[in-house]
This record gives C-alpha cells, sequence and structure tokens, in this order.
C-alpha cells in the first residue's frame, strides 16, 4: 500500500472500528455491498484494509525463544501458560473481512478487474489460515461470512488440518496465478504469494515430517516440501530480486537500518514515516533497559562460523574464550547483528563497547538500529522487511535438504548468495555430509533423523534471519521444544577483574565481590551474585540468565494453543488442544 493511501485505509477502519464479537458482524453490515462494489476504487479501498495483517514492527523484532533472552522470562518458556477465557489468537477478526469482500466483489465489476483484487483477498485468507493453523492445528474452515442467524455454521466443529491447508494451498495459488506481476515492497503482488507459499510449505512439510510420531498423523509432507522448493524456485527465477550489496562488513546492518525497504530484496514491507508521523522502537528496544535488556544468547553466538568457514566450536576450549577474542575473525554478519569490538553507530565515529545495562547477556543488539537521532522512544521510522529474498532463498535450501535432493549447484544459487554478500566462503555439500558439526548436532532432541547438510541449512537459517520472529516457528516445525528449557546464557568472564572489552587499553567492565570499587567513572561495575551470575560463582564462566528459573516444555501439549473458554462455551463442538485442560 502506497504511503499516500493510509489515510484512506485509516477512514475505511474507522467502519470497522467498533468490531468485537464472533467474527465481528455487525460492522461489515454497515456497507451495503450493492451500493459499495461498484468501481475498481471501490476495491482498491476495502482491500487496502487487508494490510493491517502485516505484523506490526515489535512483532518482526520483539524476539525472546532462544536466539535473544530477557532479564524476564515468559510463561511461554516456563510451561505455565493457562486456558485463557477468551482471546489467546483465536481472533477471526480478518476472516470476516476477506471472506464478506469474496462474496461480494464480483457484482458488477468483470472478473478482468476483479482478479487482482480477489487475488489479494485470497492471499490474505492464506496468510490468515496459515497463521492460525500454526497456533491451533485443526480449525473450522469458512469461506463466506457468518450470518447471524446460521446455527449450523456457529456450531460448527473443528475441521481436519489437511483439508485446512489443502485449501490454504488454493487460495494460495489462486493469487499467483491472478495478483498483478509489477514488483513492489508496499503491495501484494505474484512474488510476494510466492515468497508466502515457500513459507507455509515450507512449515507444514517440515511439520509433518518431525511430528509424524504424534496424534497429527499428517501425510504428504514431501507434497509440501516439493511445493515449497518449486515456489521458490520460479521465484528466484524470475529474476525480479536480488540480495542487497555493498561493503561486506556493513551491507547486512545497512539493508535493515534503511529507511526505504530496499526494493530488490524486500518483497514485502511494513512502511514507517517520518513524515507522517508513523514511527516504531527499534533503538529504544536495543539501547535502554526498557524492554528486557535483550541480548543474543551463548549458544548461538558460537553457532557463527569462522570468516573463513571453519567452525568457531572446533576450536580448543572455544567456551572459555573472552569476549575480544571470540569477535575476531567470525562471519561479518555476527558485527552486523551485535555490538563487536570497534562498533561505532550510523553517523557517529566514536568506538562503543557492549553495554550491559541494555543487554542481559552482554551481546547487545544492532539490527535495525539507526542513528542517534531516532533513540527517544516511539522515534524510529526505518521500514521493517516482512518478507525478503534471504528467506526464499534459504526456504529453497531447507526444502530441497529435506527431500534428500540438495545438490552443490542448489546452494550455489541460494545460501551462497548469503555468504557472497559479506564475504564467506562457500558452503560445501560434500564436506558438511561427510563431517556434521557435533556441537550444532547436540543441541537436538531428533538427532536421528539429520544430516550435516540440514545442520548447516539450519545454521545459515539461524544467523541470516535472527530478530525477523522466525525463531518459534523453527523451534515448533523441527519439534525442537526442548531447545527452550536450556541454561541461557552470555558472555564468558574467567571471574572477577577489570576487562577491556575492546583491547583499546581501557577498562569497560569490572567484576567485583563485596563493596562496590572506588574507581574511575566510564566502565560498568557489576556486582557477582547480583547484578552479573557466572556459572561457577567466583572461578567464572558465562554469564548465567534467569538461573533460578525453572523453564519447561510439555512435548505432547506446548506446540499448539488452547483454545479460549468463551469459545468452547459458545460452540460446544470445539474439541480442546490434545493435553491442554477443557478449561470448562
Amino acid at each position: 500500500m502506497k504511503r499516500i493511501n493510509i489515510i484512506a485505509i485509516c477512514l475505511l477502519l474507522l467502519i470497522f472500528s467498533s468490531c468485537s464479537k464472533f467474527m465481528d458482524r455487525e460492522p461489515l453490515a454497515k456497507i451495503n455491498p450493492d451500493n459499495f462494489f461498484k468501481t475498481e476504487k471501490d476495491l482498491k479501498l476495502y482491500t487496502n484494509s487487508f494490510y493491517t495483517m502485516i505484523p506490526d514492527a515489535e512483532g518482526v523484532y520483539n524476539e525472546d525463544m532462544d536466539n535473544v533472552v530477557k532479564s524476564s522470562v515468559s510463561e511461554f518458556l516456563t510451561g505455565r501458560r493457562q486456558v485463557p477465557v477468551t482471546g489467546g489468537g483465536w481472533t477471526w477478526t480478518e476472516l470476516r473481512k476477506i471472506n464478506y469482500f469474496l462474496v461480494n466483489c464480483n457484482r458488477v465489476l468483470p472478473f478482468s478487474t476483479t482478479r487482482k483484487y480477489i487475488g489479494a483477498a485470497r492471499f490474505f485468507r492464506a496468510w490468515f489460515y496459515f497463521e492460525m493453523v500454526r497456533k491451533f492445528g485443526d480449525l473450522p474452515w469458512y469461506n463466506t461470512p457468518l450470518d447471524g442467524a446460521d446455527a449450523a455454521a456457529l456450531q460448527k466443529p473443528r475441521d481436519p488440518r489437511q483439508l485446512i491447508m489443502d485449501s490454504v494451498l488454493a487460495d494460495i495459488d489462486f493469487a499467483i496465478a491472478n495478483l498483478d506481476v509489477v514488483k513492489s515492497n508496499e503491495q501484494v503482488n505474484k512474488w510476494t504469494a510466492l515468497a508466502l507459499k515457500s513459507r507455509i510449505c515450507l512449515f507444514e512439510g517440515t511439520f509433518r515430517k518431525y511430528h509424524k510420531e504424534e496424534n497429527f498423523n499428517l501425510p504428504d509432507e514431501n507434497k509440501f516440501l516439493q511445493a515449497a522448493a518449486d515456489a521458490a524456485n520460479e521465484l528466484m527465477a524470475s529474476g525480479q530480486y536480488k540480495l542487497f550489496a555493498g561493503n561486506p562488513n556493513t551491507a547486512y546492518r545497512d539493508l535493515f537500518a534503511s529507511k526505504n525497504a530496499n526494493p530488490d530484496e524486500v518483497i514485502l514491507a511494513r512502511k514507517f514515516s517520518g513524515t507522517l508521523q508513523i514511527y516504531h522502537n527499534a533503538n529504544y528496544y536495543t539501547i535502554t533497559a526498557s524492554y528486557g535488556q535483550p541480548g543474543l544468547e551463548k549458544s548461538f553466538v558460537n553457532s557463527y562460523l569462522m570468516k573463513d568457514g571453519s567452525r568457531f566450536t572446533d576450536k580448543p576450549n572455544f567456551d572459555k574464550i573472552q569476549f575480544y577474542e571470540e569477535c575476531q575473525n567470525r562471519d561479518p554478519r555476527l558485527s552486523q547483528t551485535i555490538r563487536t569490538p570497534g562498533y561505532t553507530r550510523i553517523g557517529n565515529t566514536n568506538k562503543l563497547v557492549p553495554d550491559f545495562g541494555a543487554s542481559v547477556t552482554g551481546y547487545q543488539l544492532i539490527k535495525y538500529v539507526t542513528d542517534e537521532t531516532q533513540d527517544s522512544y516511539v522515534k524510529n521510522d526505518n521500514d521493517m522487511p516482512v518478507f525478503r529474498y534471504a528467506e526464499v532463498l534459504l526456504n529453497y535450501a531447507e526444502a530441497k535438504a529435506e527431500l534428500g535432493q540438495l545438490s552443490q549447484s542448489d546452494i550455489d544459487k541460494s545460501i551462497k548468495l548469503l555468504r557472497d554478500r559479506v564475504g564467506m566462503p562457500n558452503l560445501n555439500v560434500a564436506a558438511a555430509s561427510a563431517s556434521p558439526d557435533p556441537y550444532e548436532l547436540a543441541r537436538y532432541q531428533e538427532k536421528g533423523r539429520l544430516n550435516g547438510v540440514i545442520l548447516e541449512v539450519r545454521r545459515e537459517r539461524r544467523i541470516e534471519l535472527v530478530i525477523e520472529n522466525f525463531r518459534w516457528m523453527d523451534i515448533s516445525r523441527w519439534k525442537e521444544g526442548t531447545m527452550l528449557t536450556k541454561q541461557f546464557k552470555g558472555m564468558y568472564f574467567p571471574g572477577p577483574g577489570e576487562f577491556d572489552l575492546d583491547n583499546d587499553g581501557k577498562t569497560d567492565v569490572v567484576i567485583y565481590e563485596g563493596t562496590k570499587p572506588n574507581g574511575p567513572k566510564g566502565p560498568a561495575y557489576l556486582k557477582l551474585g547480583t547484578e552479573i551470575n557466572l556459572e561457577n560463582g567466583n572461578s567464572g564462566g558465562s554469564i548465567v540468565v534467569n538461573r533460578n528459573i525453572t523453564k519447561e516444555f510439555n512435548e505432547k501439549r506446548d506446540y499448539l494453543y488452547p483454545i479460549p473458554i468463551q469459545e468452547r462455551t459458545l460452540n460446544k463442538n470445539l474439541l480442546q488442544n490434545p493435553n491442554w485442560p477443557t478449561g470448562m
């Protein structure tokens, strides 16, 4: 949607602003289809309202599973989620809007005019149902707006996941065939639909593969994996997109800090504008303590390769290497994701070390961070990528790997491009197959179904897409929820003392016991046992985060969300998800 359309969208949304109960019937009834859907302008105005489905900025960067950890732990990680009375993600507002449009948009205008708008509606319906399936599994399938008098529809039980996902495929295939081919990262088009299809099908194919032994009992995993590979390959072969290039030491960072989303790589973005005073909060999120002091987790930092492509975790005593040394000669994406020695803010030349007041692990985030003029609360106006070409390349490589079809030529047109951007050597399929990384393999519970190539593709995905809200999606489909129960860690320190993080001859951190030293201003003074905890106390070790909080994950329950009590009270035919309390 163009920025100039934001006002028009907001006006239309006013019509829907009182949406509340059961499928939000009433507000849409105020639009008389006989009077409204008469011109192409009407169709455009209405379908623009669907763009509210695009995640807001915090829905992208506010990631806190195991890649990024914080000073607090959510109920999702402690295993203490309760069946909600209402809400809990069981929200159908957008579907009602979409189905109302699809039923009424062809009253006057010919299909030649309406087709791309129908394509947009079915794109968003596919996206809506995909997100709902990820949360709840089986769902009632509705392709028409509900009538309050239709008791059968209102009391409908959940349809099988197979039916839902086949219907989602039908919707996204229609969208691919009928949406515009004009490239735009502000409006959905054929290329956005291909990107979404690759995401949907990779998720569903791997979910069916790795959850095969559970109650889901879903067939056709390879059908979805092949569809993911084919959709990604079609987009790749189109030549429409390429990776944003530049200095290997800054290109990855600059992609996310750019005010306007790069049209060569970003397929769809959430748009922001200082002129229109539409902002987000990425800078404030990363440089203050207000949002839980987010920081990368130690095991994830360990996963970044050396710049020559060798494994950091193959180094002797890799888990006891201090910050300055561990940052040397690593994959350049590490220094473009967190503060590393020599870091400077965009627009400034002052070298900054990690701020422990803003990062509980010491690995302080810089992805999405712009210049200092946007450091105030909710002041960022850089666009937020939602679909980008890098994801499509990774979807292709992973789908092919899961199918057992991944060749070196497949890597050369996918992961190689990601590594070329930052000056990293290519992934060698034969070498990865011959020597699976024992450090990476040890992190997974599904070891028997993994090989060296899949491990490397997953490593690449984790590094390239960090802080883009993919982590739970990936953990869920791989059936690796137990990763969330591990002890989260941060930087390594050998014990109390003074530490120079960037090797410039000045003390940056003082870890002390007892009374705070009367030292110079400048360093961060952290009291051992209260302001910082190390694995082995005064004998040193990695920072441990939330040491006294027990994290649990129920493999037989927690991959799906519970259905709220109110919904099951209204519809007695809605069965609760496995091993969640009925709540009734």
